[in-house]
């Protein structure tokens, strides 16, 4: 029996040389380059992120996503010593919330921080990953208490790839023009490409939504199991307003500005709901219905977002792209420049 390379997770492999890994972004940020594939004439052209608004069809409906990044990342003791790093997830409908704690605990531990913030830790999941509680002077504190809180002690959670102390630049690096909504803890980096006057020319030249997912720590998860389709798939909150929901059904010339909004459109088009959980896992074998275009950056091998552009244009293809981006010195990941399929 043949075996399907598509539904194997080292299908997806590449090799990057570590020098293409971007670890600050191009500046002005349209500056970045740009690697345009049509589809229809299987052609490739290099160009810049600023040259996007004179490419799109004049059709083209554009959707963004307003999350906003938050200083997720903080940093204190254990209340028995020891030092300990916390990396907030996202929030829990108990008012508990998912984190990542670098540093040995246990049920019951309680995590100290500045600002007087405690952390309580209520279980343990066999992923790794944390359950807690924050509190404040003994108050247990909702979210948005919370990230006034973090908005003061914490830090801009860069990928891990990055491999550098957060800086004052990354502040508004690793945010975009138009973050709204608090609740990530990475950015929609496709989106990081728009100045102002690129992104108002956009917006008075293309009918153009938004809607929102907060970006969890699980987009840089990797993909552990040999069959993709055993990968648990993570899940972040989405909200899509009903102007876009409307656009959607619809249907038209939709270009996705990243693989989050991709992901929140095609599952709103798959269960129809307009807020919730999504938990989508787009690859060659189960490709997008509706987003007919999309935005997006160079992803990291053996991932869900590398898989996710195959769902566009095969996987093939996308490797031999990637092949072609690395050759070309194209640089990768976060703050790396962008691929536009039409």
């Amino acid at each position: 029996m043949s075996i399907d390379l598509d539904l194997l997770t080292s299908s997806y492999d590449y090799e990057l040389p570590k020098s293409q890994i971007a670890t600050s972004p191009a500046k002005p940020a349209d500056s970045a380059r740009l690697l345009v594939y049509d589809r229809v004439s299987d052609t490739i052209t290099d160009t810049v992120f600023s040259q996007i608004a004179d490419i799109l069809p004049k059709e083209t409906l554009l959707f963004f996503n307003d999350t906003k990044v938050i200083k997720a990342r903080i940093f204190g003791y254990k209340s028995s010593g020891g030092k300990v790093e916390l990396l907030f997830n996202k929030q829990l409908a108990d008012n508990s919330s998912l984190v990542m704690i670098r540093g040995r605990v246990k049920e019951g531990s309680r995590l100290l921080f500045d600002e007087g913030l405690e952390a309580e830790v209520i279980a343990l999941n066999s992923d790794g990953s944390r359950v807690v509680k924050f509190y404040q002077s003994g108050k247990e504190l909702n979210f948005e208490e919370l990230v006034d809180i973090l908005d003061k002690i914490g830090h801009i959670p860069l990928p891990p790839y990055i491999n550098r102390d957060d800086k004052v630049e990354d502040e508004t690096d690793y945010q975009t023009l138009f973050a709204g909504k608090a609740g990530a803890v990475a950015a929609p980096t496709a989106s990081l490409h728009f100045t102002h006057s690129l992104l108002e020319r956009l917006k008075s030249e293309h009918k153009n939504y938004t809607l929102t997912l907060h970006v969890g720590a699980g987009t840089f998860k990797p993909v552990e199991s040999e069959n993709i389709l055993k990968h648990p798939m993570h899940s972040e909150y989405f909200h899509i307003p009903q102007d876009a929901a409307k656009a959607i059904d619809e249907g038209g010339d939709i270009l996705a500005v990243g693989t989050t909004v991709t992901r929140t459109i095609e599952y709103y088009a798959r269960v129809g709901k307009l807020e919730g959980e999504c938990d989508l896992f787009l690859h060659p074998k189960n490709p997008p219905i509706k987003v007919k275009r999309l935005l997006t950056n160079f992803h990291l091998p053996k991932s869900t977002l590398i898989m996710l552009v195959s769902a566009f244009i095969g996987r093939q293809k996308t490797l031999q792209l990637y092949k072609y981006a690395i050759d070309k010195g194209y640089r990768f990941y976060s703050y790396g420049d962008a691929m536009l399929i039409l």
